[in-house]
């Protein structure tokens, strides 16, 4: 695999954006090069615009025109926690409030009833919610206070991003696209990085 990549960049990032991450409450991990930002041949046929998540891999596609993709390093759900199947953008937020379930508040708990959108918020700097049909799945794309993660299944069920990658994805995803999750088994096997174009 060619190790070129896409440096972050500040373009996608807002005023906003700056100031909260310029001041982060955790330490700037080191994260694995194969699950910094690159663009790669896709084969598979879903849809430019589609998302697919390759719970296995650690990898979330964005489909581009001519069979290629902009592939993100993420981190995942424990298995028995994981979503898999399709679904679709069902709204987008900036910098989103954290309302944890009562799910998530017996096993992980005790957690305030909200906590407000920030850089020491677990949804970090984006949201992608999943819809199925017009029903909140309750799982979501988000940002991260832990990047450190990336590249691990280790989550309640979400797929967990970089900030400045769910930055990158959110300005490029639109209400309504498609969301492909895999299940554990199933690889979407995409992948020779050719380089980064934008």
């Amino acid at each position: 695999m060619q190790a070129t990549y896409s440096p972050s960049t500040d373009a996608s990032m807002t005023p906003r954006d700056r100031q909260l991450l310029a001041h982060t409450p955790y330490a700037q991990a080191s994260v694995p090069q194969q699950y910094l930002r690159h663009i790669v041949d896709y084969p598979r046929k879903e849809q430019p615009g589609t998302i697919l998540v390759d719970t296995d891999a650690r990898y979330l596609y964005y489909v581009l025109p001519g069979g290629k993709a902009i592939r993100y390093g993420v981190a995942v759900g424990e298995e028995a926690m994981a979503f898999s199947g399709v679904a679709r953008v069902g709204r987008l937020a900036e910098w989103p409030d954290w309302v944890p379930t009562a799910e998530i508040q017996a096993r992980l708990g005790p957690y305030p009833a909200r906590v407000h959108g920030g850089p020491a918020n677990p949804l970090g700097a984006r949201g992608i919610y999943l819809y199925a049909g017009d029903k909140d799945t309750l799982y979501r794309i988000h940002g991260t206070n832990q990047p450190e993660y990336i590249g691990q299944a280790i989550s309640s069920g979400c797929i967990r991003m970089r900030n400045e990658d769910v930055i990158d994805l959110y300005d490029r995803v639109k209400l309504n696209a498609t969301v492909v999750v895999l299940p554990p088994g199933q690889s979407a096997q995409a992948g020779t990085t050719i380089g980064w174009r934008g």
